[in-house]
């Protein structure tokens, strides 16, 4: 499955199971948005000033994270 955001906030529909605009469940949608406030909301706690090196570091362990579970799964 490819992921496919929106192009606005207010692009994306709430009716119905799926958004019209971008075809995503609107589960995974409100997941998602949790994981941001939750990543974002413990960067603002912790005070960070360098914030972008924080998140290539986030983004560098998710990567090697899913690279692990999709082995473990294979």
């Amino acid at each position: 499955m490819q992921f496919k955001p929106c192009v606005s906030r207010s692009a994306c529909t709430e009716d119905g199971t799926h958004c019209r605009a971008c075809g995503r469940a609107h589960e995974e949608i409100i997941r998602t948005r949790i994981l941001i406030n939750s990543v974002s909301a413990f960067t603002a706690e912790m005070g960070y000033e360098n914030t972008e090196e924080f998140f290539n570091y986030f983004v560098n362990k998710l990567g090697k994270k899913l690279k692990h579970i999709q082995e473990d799964v294979t």
